[in-house]
C-alpha cells in the first residue's frame, strides 16, 4: 500500500503525519516550538528551531508507523502562510528570526505606500490589499534593519522563503529554492492572472528579484530530501498553504463550496472555480491551489488572525484553563455569556474589518462575571468574526452557501460548533478527519506520485462526523449579533502608534 507523508508546520507547532492512500492517518508526531513578542504586537518565530522541530517529528513518525522511508511514496508540505524568512545563500543561515504573520510591526510603513494609486495597483495584481499581514514589507523591514542586508540582497546573497520554501531548501540540503502558487500569491508581489512575480510590486516594495524562489504548482516534481534526514531520499510532490490545503482536504473541488479552518486563526474559503471573483466587502481573492498541467483554481479568503489563539491566550495569558480543551468545560459552566463579550482583535483586525490598530477587549463585565462567562465570550468572539465574514462572501459571490465544511484543532469543540451553527444559521458539517490541512498536502503529493488519478478522486475519503443545525431564533440571533458589532466598533483603532 502507497503511504505518504504530510509536514504541516504550523504558527505554534510542526507536526507530521502519515497516510495510508484512504486518508487514514498511520502516524502522527507533534511538537510545539517557541513564540517570541521582543515588542508588543511583533511575533517572531525561530527559523532553525521551526526546521529542527519539523524534522524531528518526521523521524519520530517513521518510527511510529513501522515503516521505512522506502516506503513513502511522496512528501507533502503545508505552511503557516505569510511568515518570512530571510537567510544567507552561502551559509544557509538565517540573519533575522522569522517575522510571523500576525506581526504588525509594519503598520506604519504600510501608510507609506496607501495611495489610491497603490491600492488599485495591489488590489487587481494580487487580490489583496494593503496590511502588514503579507510578507512584501516583512521582506523590507529586514533589509532595512539588519546591518548589510539591503546590499548583501542587492549583490544576490539572500534567499527569501515563506516557510514553506525555507523547509524546502533545507529537506533537499539547499539544491531548491522554490515556492508554490499558492503560498507565493500571499506575498503582496505576485500578480494573480499570470501566476508570476510581478515586476511592479516588486519596485514597489523595493525587493530584489534574486531573492525570490522559483514558482511552482502544488503538485509536482519538487525535488528529494537530502537521504541522512529519513535514511533514505524521498520525493517532495506537494506543497500548498495551509488554508488552501485544508479547502483541498475537504474535498471542496467543486465551486462554491467552502470550509471554515479553526487553527490559530479562523479561515473561511470558498472554490471560485476558474474565475477571479473580487471582493467589495474585504474579503481577498487567491490561488486556491494549481496541480501540475492545470490552469489554477481561485477561492475568495476571509482571514482572522486569533481564533484558536484567543484560546491559548485564556490559558498562557490569562491562566484559567490548564489545556486548550479545558475551555468547553468552563464555558458549559455557565447557561450564556452573562452580558460579557470578548473582541479578540490582539493582533488586530483581519477581514472584513482590516484595522492593524484594533487590540483585543473583554466588554460587559460586572461583579457577577466569572471565568466561565469570559471563557464562554472567548468561543462566541471567534464564531462572531467567521458570521461577518460568511455574509461578506455571500455579499460577493452571489452565493448562498447551505452548509460550512469544518475543520482545525478547534473544531473539535462540540459547544463551539453549537454556537457556530447557530450564530450563522446555517449547518456545520465536521468531517471525521479534522486535520484536513495535513491531508490536503498529502493528496497533492499523491497525485504527483500517482496515487491518485485525479482530484474528483478524492472526494470518496471525505466522510461526515456530525452535522450542527442551528437552534437559535432569528431574533435572538440578530440582537446578539447587533451587540458583537458595537463591541467591534469599540475596539477599533485603539491605538494609531506601533512600536
Amino acid at each position: 500500500m502507497p503511504y505518504l507523508m504530510s509536514l504541516d508546520e504550523g504558527t505554534t507547532s510542526c507536526r507530521t503525519i502519515i497516510f495510508d492512500e484512504n486518508g487514514k492517518s498511520v502516524a502522527t508526531a507533534q511538537h510545539e516550538f517557541q513564540q517570541h513578542f521582543p515588542v508588543p504586537g511583533w511575533v517572531e518565530h525561530d527559523a532553525n528551531e521551526i526546521r529542527d522541530t519539523q524534522f524531528r517529528t518526521m523521524r519520530e513518525a517513521l518510527k511510529l508507523s513501522g515503516l521505512d522511508a522506502a516506503d513513502i511514496s511522496s512528501i507533502g508540505i503545508t505552511n503557516q502562510r505569510e511568515t518570512v524568512v530571510v537567510w544567507d545563500r552561502s551559509t544557509g543561515k538565517p540573519i533575522h528570526h522569522a517575522i510571523v504573520w500576525q506581526d504588525r510591526r509594519t503598520a506604519d510603513a504600510i501608510s507609506k505606500y496607501d495611495s489610491p494609486e497603490n491600492q488599485q495597483l495591489v488590489s487587481q495584481a494580487t487580490g489583496l490589499r494593503l496590511d502588514p499581514y503579507f510578507s512584501a514589507t516583512k521582506i523590507g523591514w529586514i533589509l532595512d534593519n539588519v546591518d548589510g542586508a539591503r546590499a548583501a540582497a542587492d549583490a544576490g546573497r539572500l534567499a527569501f522563503g515563506t516557510i514553506d520554501s525555507w523547509l524546502l531548501w533545507n529537506l533537499t540540503g539547499g539544491s531548491v529554492h522554490a515556492t508554490d502558487i499558492s503560498n507565493a500569491c500571499r506575498t503582496l508581489l505576485v500578480n494573480l492572472k499570470t501566476g508570476d512575480w510581478d515586476d511592479d510590486l516588486l519596485a514597489l516594495f523595493d525587493i530584489p528579484k534574486s531573492m525570490l524562489p522559483d514558482i511552482r504548482p502544488c503538485s509536482c516534481n519538487f525535488g528529494q530530501t537530502e537521504p541522512e534526514i529519513l535514511g533514505t531520499s524521498v520525493p517532495i510532490g506537494g506543497m500548498i498553504g495551509d488554508q488552501q490545503s485544508a479547502l483541498f482536504g475537504q474535498a471542496c473541488i467543486e465551486t462554491g463550496m467552502a470550509k471554515t479552518t479553526y487553527g490559530t486563526g479562523c479561515f473561511l474559503l470558498m472554490n471560485t472555480g476558474n474565475d477571479i471573483v473580487r471582493s467589495e466587502h474585504g474579503l481577498l481573492s487567491t490561488v486556491a491551489w494549481q496541480t501540475e498541467g492545470q490552469p489554477p483554481v481561485y477561492a475568495l479568503e476571509g482571514s482572522i488572525f486569533m481564533g484558536g489563539a484567543a484560546i491559548q491566550w485564556l490559558r498562557d495569558g490569562l491562566g484559567i484553563i490548564d489545556t486548550a480543551p479545558d475551555v468547553n468545560s468552563l464555558a458549559s459552566s455557565v447557561p450564556d455569556n452573562g452580558g460579557v463579550i470578548l473582541v479578540p482583535a490582539f493582533a488586530g483586525f483581519g477581514a472584513p474589518v482590516w484595522d492593524p490598530y484594533a487590540r483585543a477587549t473583554i466588554q460587559g463585565l460586572t461583579r457577577g462575571s466569572t471565568a466561565g462567562h469570559i471563557a464562554r465570550a472567548t468561543l462566541e468572539g471567534i464564531a462572531f468574526q467567521v458570521v461577518d465574514l460568511l455574509r461578506a462572501m455571500e455579499q460577493d459571490s452571489a452565493v448562498k452557501l447551505s452548509e460550512v465544511r469544518v475543520d482545525g484543532g478547534a473544531a473539535a469543540s462540540d459547544l463551539l460548533m453549537q454556537i457556530q451553527a447557530d450564530l450563522l444559521n446555517r449547518t456545520v458539517r465536521r468531517p471525521c478527519v479534522l486535520e484536513t490541512t495535513a491531508l490536503g498536502a498529502a493528496f497533492m503529493a499523491g497525485l504527483s506520485a500517482g496515487v491518485y488519478t485525479d482530484q474528483q478522486d478524492l472526494t470518496r475519503y471525505w466522510k461526515l462526523d456530525r452535522e450542527f443545525e442551528p437552534t437559535l431564533s432569528e431574533q435572538d440571533r440578530e440582537q446578539q449579533v447587533k451587540q458583537w458589532h458595537k463591541a467591534v466598533n469599540r475596539s477599533k483603532n485603539w491605538t494609531e502608534e506601533t512600536p
